[in-house]
Formats: structure tokens, C-alpha cells, sequence
């Protein structure tokens, strides 16, 4: 059931961000000017269900948690839709966490009220303006990580759309994919060739010399191993092109490019760059992806945000007292 909604949190009291990932939950007691007063950590239990996953947000919280702290929010993995609070479509990196009440499950263990919201746009949401401070018309930010998440502002503002879906970059089509299996269930979505573990798989495929993880491949990459620097390549092209053509769709001004991947290095971005160069239309010739400006406070100030911008989900006192 969803908790009630209702007004936003007063601005002169602390709130409580919560980053869920699949392997980590980073909590923070953050002050109305940013600065974070507190920080805890705990592991996500992804294999254990919903409820689990819940009950560790809670846990969570309480961990950082002070008498005056009005409101939570939560910046979570899969498509989240902040009007109902809930989670509408999720891959596997958490058991069962597809159609989970987020925002209700939430406010009811804690007794506060819950703002909630996909993790890669509650991140973004951090960069929306440019170096001279001002808002882009249109920003595209992309996470290339495990998976590729992203999201889209438009002056200012961000885009939810049908179910909270707006911005999942990873499923855009990508010829580079073609005939690969997404997370999603599809076939020939970016995220199977420039993910991570796509980038991983495309190397193990092509050598026939497995590789547990990206940074093996990287690594191999950084030797020169030709295998290694094609795999690398190939899901930075494919990023590349995917984000020119969105940017030429969008008309975008400023475009950010964030996650574990871009961090291999020069290799990777060098090809990112000349791709999504090369796609662009006269016009937008002159724009170039940039970094996050954020740094490992990003993903709990921007859930802390949420509070103040999204709906505030709060408790229903007729289920239960709070856990």
C-alpha cells in the first residue's frame, strides 16, 4: 500500500540520505547546507528479497539518525517512480526487487517521511549546473558502471516520464550489441557490450581466455594485450556514438560521464570522445563529455535532495508501528 502524501520537509532540518547499490547501502546525516554530520555503511543483502533489503535500510538510517531529522531519501538501483514510490522494473542485482514499495515500505519501519528516486538521477541531479553556474538547457549525464544508467534535465528540471523510466541509457539500441543479451531480458542494448561485465564477456569471447572481472581486463588492456584494448575500445565507441546521438536528438548542452568504467583511463575516454564527436551535428560540434564534479558524497547528498524536490511518502499509521 502506498503511505500517504503530503508537503515537503522543513528547510531548516536535517535529512537522512540513503545510496542503495547492489553490493552497499551508504547512509548520511546531512545538514540543510550540504555539509554531511554523519556517514554509515552496510552491506546490501541483494540475494535475501525485498524485505531484506528493506529492513537494512532502516538500519540504515537509525544509524544516522538524530531527533530532529524530518524526512529520508532514498536514491535506489532499477526504475523508480517517485510519485507512487515504487520500484517498476529492476535486473537481478537485487532478488526480487522489481514492484517493491519503496518509499511506503520505508516510512513505516522509520516513522519518517520518505522521498525516493533512481540512484543515477538523484546523482545527476548534483550536476546540473554548468562552470558559470548556470542551469543547462538540456543536460544528458550517463553511469557507466555495472550497468549504464543516466538521466536527463531539461532547464533545470529532471525527466521522470511513463513509470519513472526516462533517462536508462542502457537500453538504448546499439549496433555494437547486436544479437547480445541485456539485463532487461532485450537483445542489442548498449549495456550489453559497454557495461562492465560486457565489456568483460566481449573480451572473454573474443580471446578465449576467461576474465572474472574489468579490472583483469583493464589491466591486460594497460599491457597491451590486443583482445583486451579491442573490448575496451568497442564499449567506449559504443557509449560514444549512443550519447552523440542523444545529444543531437535532445539539442544537449552539457553532457556527463560518470561511473566505475571511464576510470580505466585515457584509453577508454580517447575513444568515447572521438565516437560521440563523430556523431555530432555541425551545431554541437564544439561539445565534449565531461567528468562528475562530485566526489564520494555524491550519491547521498544528491538522495538527500530528493526531500525537497520529490513527493514525501509518509507513514500509514494503520499498518503497523514503525520496525
Amino acid at each position: 500500500m502506498r503511505g500517504r502524501i503530503r508537503g515537503r520537509r522543513p528547510d531548516d532540518a536535517p535529512v537522512i540520505g540513503l545510496d542503495l547499490g547492489g553490493t552497499k547501502i551508504a547512509a548520511a546525516l546531512v545538514a540543510p547546507d550540504g555539509t554531511v554530520l554523519d556517514r554509515h555503511f552496510l552491506p546490501t543483502p541483494a540475494t535475501e528479497g525485498a524485505e531484506a533489503v528493506l529492513d537494512a535500510l532502516g538500519r540504515a538510517a537509525r544509524a544516522v539518525r538524530t531527533r530532529e531529522a524530518a524526512a529520508i531519501g532514498v536514491a535506489a538501483a532499477g526504475v523508480v517512480d517517485p510519485a507512487t514510490g515504487t520500484v517498476t522494473s529492476a535486473t537481478d542485482t537485487i532478488r526480487g526487487w522489481a514492484g517493491t514499495g519503496l518509499a511506503a515500505g520505508l516510512a513505516t519501519r522509520t516513522g519518517l517521511p520518505v522521498a525516493c528516486d533512481n540512484d543515477v538521477r538523484a546523482a545527476a541531479a548534483t550536476e546540473l549546473t554548468g562552470r558559470r553556474g548556470r542551469e543547462a538547457s538540456v543536460m544528458i549525464y550517463a553511469a557507466v558502471g555495472t550497468g549504464v544508467g543516466g538521466a536527463v534535465a531539461v532547464n533545470g528540471r529532471m525527466l521522470h516520464g511513463a513509470a519513472g523510466v526516462a533517462g536508462h541509457l542502457g537500453h538504448l539500441p546499439s549496433p555494437e550489441a547486436e544479437g547480445l543479451s541485456c539485463t532487461c531480458g532485450a537483445t542489442g542494448h548498449l549495456e550489453a557490450i559497454a557495461a562492465g561485465p560486457g565489456i568483460t564477456a566481449h573480451y572473454t569471447r573474443t580471446s578465449g581466455t576467461p576474465a572474472d572481472r574489468l579490472e583483469t581486463v583493464a589491466a591486460r588492456a594497460a599491457r597491451g594485450e590486443p583482445h583486451a584494448v579491442a573490448a575496451v575500445v568497442l564499449g567506449a565507441e559504443a557509449t560514444g556514438r549512443a550519447l552523440g546521438g542523444l545529444a543531437n536528438a535532445l539539442g544537449a548542452e552539457r553532457v556527463v560521464v560518470g561511473g566505475g568504467v571511464p576510470r580505466i583511463g585515457a584509453l577508454y575516454l580517447d575513444a568515447l570522445h572521438a565516437a560521440f564527436t563523430g556523431e555530432l551535428m555541425p551545431p554541437l560540434r564544439g561539445l565534449r563529455p565531461v567528468p562528475p564534479r562530485g566526489g564520494p558524497d555524491t550519491g547521498v547528498l544528491g538522495a538527500a535532495a530528493l526531500t525537497s524536490t520529490l513527493p514525501l511518502h509518509h507513514p500509514d499509521r494503520t499498518t503497523g508501528a514503525p520496525r
